[in-house]
């Protein structure tokens, strides 16, 4: 028997396409900035009661908490975050196109400072019928990220650390220009309200072990972090005057006795390496970091290279220790370098860097700090470790352990807090974590925004802050600039309530909602809509698209 192959919708001929009716469709997109959000904020949302106040009736106050509340949804360190994260959303903020990103990084950052100065506590949500207890190690951002999660949904939390004081890199890693403690302290703090219980200089492995854990907990959480660092494996580095950047920038933050003496060289090109980089200029010595890949391919973050530089900082790229140099007395007084050239491309884009034969150099220096990378420390943690290429989820029902942040691969803050977040909703209720939302980039009319100039901070001088070690480099924005800079947000994939479609549809079919939220000012009427096409056109979101 043959087959019906004939199409019961057959393709509209020419001329029915171009006289079709071009009716909207009203679909909430995914901004561009969200999808690059390692959080999985949505920043368009949380900006849009702020920029939107005056529609939808909100006092300036109301505003700023409903905003507020929407980040912390997701991350409870904004203050934080607004400091210390490279915010890779402003890289795919369409406002670029037009004339520049939206200062995201600017706008959380005075958010969250304003919460902590009117004393906005983390909100919880409905308490859980059936309350468990979790165990969570490591108090870093994974770990406090996933406690926060929990407990705001009724469970009981014990938070274990081996550090005097929760905060994990945040604290022991992150020097204090970057982020003041009283900063970090305060968000750490609202977290612990929510009743989470913190046991510090606990050892998980052998002051408590794993089976203890099991008898306390019914789901274990490991954000243990990468605080070890590793080491060059070159001849001389066994010996005084050499340094792991984990180690250096620990004893720096603690405040116990530390000297660079007068020639620190740094070796690396990631964020540990720039801030072990700065925190020796603080302690007076002169800095070179040796990097072994172009200064294009260096992985840390551009603003702290620039302010690096401002600071006196020098950079020696396409270079690599080959033999730390020590006197008979075994002092360290320099390095063998090795001059390198770019070679193959890699999967990521950079060189594999090359040798040049012959091309060795000695360099001076009286301290080495080796920030080339960093693993998890588990030792008395060896059975319970997790497998290369583990997810942050659940391992299976039996064990209900999970894993997340830098224990499982390097990244910054902001990833290991929302691989905190996933595997907590994971362990309470996995239906959270579906995602009904439209991935469709949203097709902004940018062009029709007026030009504006982006907020910038205002950045201490640079001899100002060497002089005055705990000074924060960059200056939070004023209330005008973030009013100012909230403006700016071109609401991209949700309605902004510019009410164009309802003032340019012929037929009415637009009616405002009696009681507005951002995203949701109008309600459509497809079967008065005539099918013109106008508000399609004239919508600056792509809030309406065609159906």
């Amino acid at each position: 028997m043959k087959a019906d192959t004939s199409d019961s919708h057959p393709s509209p001929t020419a001329e029915e396409f171009l006289f079709r009716p071009l009716r909207p469709e009203q679909a909430s997109k995914v901004a561009p900035c969200q999808d690059n959000c390692p959080c999985g904020t949505s920043i368009r949302d949380w900006i849009a009661p702020i920029a939107q106040r005056t529609h939808l009736g909100l006092s300036k106050r109301d505003a700023y908490t409903r905003a507020w509340e929407l980040i912390v949804d997701n991350n409870p360190f904004p203050a934080v975050m607004g400091r210390i994260c490279p915010h890779p959303c402003e890289t795919q903020c369409t406002r670029s196109d037009r004339d520049s990103a939206v200062a995201v990084s600017s706008l959380e950052r005075y958010l969250g400072d304003w919460a902590l100065d009117h004393g906005l506590k983390l909100p919880r949500l409905e308490p859980t019928e059936d309350p468990l207890s979790f165990g969570v190690i490591g108090a870093g951002p994974a770990g406090l990220s996933y406690a926060y999660q929990v407990a705001r949904r009724g469970h009981a939390v014990c938070v274990y650390d081996w550090h005097p004081e929760a905060g994990g890199m945040l604290r022991y890693g992150v020097p204090e220009y970057r982020l003041p403690r009283s900063v970090l302290d305060a968000e750490i703090q609202r977290i612990v309200e929510l009743g989470v219980e913190v046991y510090a200089d606990v050892r998980i492995g052998t002051d408590l072990t794993l089976t203890e854990l099991r008898e306390r907990h019914q789901h274990l959480f490991f954000g243990l972090g990468a605080q070890q660092a590793r080491m060059l494996h070159v001849p001389g580095e066994r010996g005084p005057g050499v340094w792991t950047g984990t180690d250096f920038l620990e004893r720096y933050n603690t405040g116990r006795p530390l000297s660079a003496g007068d020639h620190l060289a740094v070796v690396g090109g990631g964020n540990t390496a720039i801030d072990v980089a700065r925190v020796g200029r603080r302690c007076g010595a002169q800095v070179t970091v040796l990097y072994r890949r172009t200064l294009q391919e260096m992985p840390a973050i551009e603003a702290e290279i620039k302010e690096a530089v401002d600071e006196g900082v020098e950079f020696m790229d396409l270079a690599t220790p080959v033999e730390v140099l020590r006197t008979q007395s075994g002092e360290l007084r320099g390095l063998v370098v090795q001059r390198m050239r770019p070679g193959a491309l890699e999967g990521d884009g950079r060189h594999v860097p090359e040798p040049i034969p012959g091309r060795t150099f000695e360099l001076p220096a009286t301290s080495v700090i080796v920030a080339v990378s960093q693993e998890a420390d588990l030792r008395g943690l060896e059975d319970i470790a997790p497998h290369p290429g583990a997810s942050n989820g659940v391992e299976s029902a039996e064990n209900r352990v999970s894993f997340g942040g830098d224990v499982l691969h390097l990244g910054i803050a902001s990833a290991a807090i929302a691989e905190g977040k996933r595997a907590a909703l994971q362990a309470c209720n996995p239906v959270e974590l579906a995602d009904p939302t439209d991935h469709r980039k949203p097709l902004v009319k940018s062009e029709r925004s007026a030009l504006s100039d982006r907020v910038e901070d205002q950045e201490t001088d640079p001899g100002l802050r060497l002089h005055n070690p705990g000074l924060e480099v960059r200056a939070t924005i004023s209330d005008a600039e973030f009013l100012k800079e909230v403006e700016r947000c071109l609401s991209c994939g949700s309605c902004l309530g510019c009410y164009q479609c309802w003032m340019y549809c012929n037929a009415g079919s637009f009616t405002p909602v009696e009681d507005p939220s951002p995203g949701n000012y109008f309600v459509f009427d497809s079967d008065i809509c005539e099918g013109c096409g106008k508000c399609i056109e004239l919508c600056p979101c792509d809030f309406l698209s065609q159906y």
